[in-house]
C-alpha cells in the first residue's frame, strides 16, 4: 500500500503534516477528513516508500536521550493538559527538531488515528522507542495515568544520559591523550629518529644496544607502517565480528568485569541501571517477572543477564527475588540487602530508586578516581619512551667525545 505525505488544517485552523497509508490518493483524502484534518497537499511516496522506513530507523539511532526525555515530557504535559493523543503526537511532530524524529512522531500519530494503541504504535520503531518505552506506555494506558508514566519515562531517560554522559565526558581527556601520544610516537619512530640517527651508521663503530634497538623498531616502522595498518584493521575487525556471536559476546563481557578497576567500574554502571530500570517498571504497574525480562536487555552484559534470567525462573518456582541475586555474585551486598529488605516491607521500587542512587554517585566517583589515576600514568609512560628515545641517541653522542678527547 503507498504512502502518502500530507499537509493540511485540523478544525482548529492549525497547520499539520505527517504521512498515512492509503490505497489511493481520494482514499487518503477521505482518511483525512474523517479524522478531521483538510488535506492541502497531498503527495505519493510510493517509489520511496521503502528506503523511507529504512532511513527513519537508521536516524532515529542517533536522537540523543536528552532529546527523547524532552519530547517525552512536553507529551506528559500535553496528556496531563487533557489534549487527545492524535492533537499531541502531532503538536509534538511538529515542535520537533530532527525530521527523522518528526516523521516517525507523524506515523505514531497516523497509527493511532487509525485505531492502534499508542503502546502498539510505538512498538513499530523499535529503534527509537525500546521495549521499556513501549511497555510502559502500555502500563499507563492500563491504569489511565498515563501522563504519570510519561513523566517517570522521562526522569529515568534523563537520567539515564546523565550517567552516560559523566562516563563518556570523563573518558575523553584520556582517550585523546592516548591517541596524541600515539600518532606523536608514531611521527618520532618513523620520521625524526631514522633522521638523527643517520649519522651514526656513517661512523661505522659499536652503537650501544638501546641505540640498535631504537634503530631496529624505527626501521622497521619506517618501512612496514603499511603492513602494520592493515595487521592492526584486520585484527579489529575479526575481533569485532567475534564479539557479536553469542559466544564471543559473552566472553568479551565475562572479560571486562575481571579487569581490574574497569570491571568494577562495568559492574557499577550496570548494577545502577538494573536497579533504577526496575524501580521506573515497577512503579509504573509492571509485574515483576515482565519487568525482570525488560530489564535483562537493558543491562548490556551477558553474564548479568544471565544472572537476572536466573532470578526470574527463581521467582516463577516461588522463591524471591534477593538469594539468586546474591548467589550470582554479580550483585554487590549492599543492592541484594536493599532489594530484600524492599521485598519484605513491601517497598521494593523506593529500595531500588535509592540503591540506583547510591551507585550513580559510586559510578562518578570511581569514573574520576580513575581518570585520576590514568592521566599521570599516561604522562610517565609517554615521559619513559621520550626518555629512552633521547637517551639511544646521546649514547653514541658520548661514545664519540670519548674517542675523540
Amino acid at each position: 500500500m503507498p504512502l502518502y505525505a500530507y499537509r493540511g488544517l485540523d478544525a482548529g485552523g492549525r497547520a499539520v503534516g505527517g504521512v498515512l497509508e492509503a490505497d489511493s490518493a481520494r482514499g487518503a483524502r477521505q482518511k483525512l477528513r474523517k479524522t478531521g484534518v483538510f488535506p492541502t497537499d497531498l503527495s505519493e511516496e510510493r517509489a520511496a516508500a521503502a528506503p523511507a522506513v529504512r532511513t527513519v530507523a537508521w536516524q532515529s539511532q542517533r536522537v540523543p536521550a536528552a532529546e527523547l526525555a524532552a519530547i517525552t515530557r512536553q507529551f506528559a504535559t500535553l496528556v496531563a493538559a487533557g489534549l487527545p493523543l492524535v492533537e499531541a503526537l502531532g503538536a509534538l511532530a511538529e515542535q520537533a527538531e530532527r525530521p527523522a524524529l518528526s516523521r516517525v512522531l507523524s506515523q505514531v500519530r497516523q497509527e493511532v488515528t487509525e485505531g492502534r494503541t499508542l503502546a502498539d504504535a510505538l512498538a513499530q520503531h523499535p529503534r527509537l522507542f525500546a521495549s521499556l518505552y513501549v511497555n510502559m506506555v502500555r502500563a499507563g494506558e492500563a491504569s489511565g495515568a498515563l501522563h504519570v508514566v510519561l513523566e517517570r519515562l522521562a526522569d529515568y531517560t534523563e537520567n539515564q544520559a546523565r550517567l552516560l554522559n559523566k562516563v563518556r565526558s570523563a573518558l575523553t581527556y584520556p582517550a585523546i591523550m592516548l591517541l596524541l601520544s600515539g600518532l606523536i610516537l608514531f611521527f618520532l619512530l618513523s620520521y625524526v629518529v631514522p633522521k638523527v640517527t643517520r649519522i651514526f651508521e656513517e661512523t661505522h663503530q659499536q652503537l650501544p644496544v638501546p641505540t640498535r634497538v631504537l634503530l631496529g623498531v624505527s626501521d622497521f616502522v619506517a618501512t612496514w607502517w603499511w603492513l602494520l595498518a592493515i595487521v592492526a584493521a584486520a585484527a579489529a575487525a575479526a575481533a569485532l565480528r567475534w564479539a557479536r556471536t553469542d559466544t564471543g559476546r559473552e566472553r568479551v563481557d565475562r572479560w571486562t568485569l575481571a579487569v581490574p578497576y574497569l570491571g568494577r567500574l562495568a559492574q557499577k554502571v550496570a548494577v545502577a541501571r538494573f536497579a533504577r530500570t526496575l524501580s521506573t517498571l515497577l512503579a509504573s504497574g509492571i509485574g515483576l517477572l515482565p519487568a525482570l525480562d525488560i530489564v535483562k536487555g537493558i543491562v548490556d552484559n551477558r553474564v548479568l543477564t544471565r544472572a537476572i534470567e536466573d532470578a526470574r525462573d527463581a521467582i516463577r518456582e516461588g522463591q524471591s527475588i534477593a538469594p539468586p541475586l546474591r548467589e550470582s555474585g554479580l550483585f554487590p551486598p549492599l543492592v541484594v540487602h536493599m532489594v530484600a529488605v524492599g521485598e519484605r516491607s513491601g517497598q521494593l521500587e523506593p529500595m531500588l530508586a535509592k540503591a540506583a542512587e547510591a551507585y550513580d554517585d559510586e559510578v562518578e566517583n570511581a569514573v574520576a578516581g580513575m581518570t585520576t589515576v590514568l592521566e599521570p600514568l599516561i604522562i610517565v609512560f609517554m615521559g619513559g619512551v621520550v626518555l629512552f628515545i633521547v637517551l639511544a641517541i646521546l649514547l653514541p653522542i658520548f661514545e664519540l667525545n670519548r674517542i675523540v678527547h
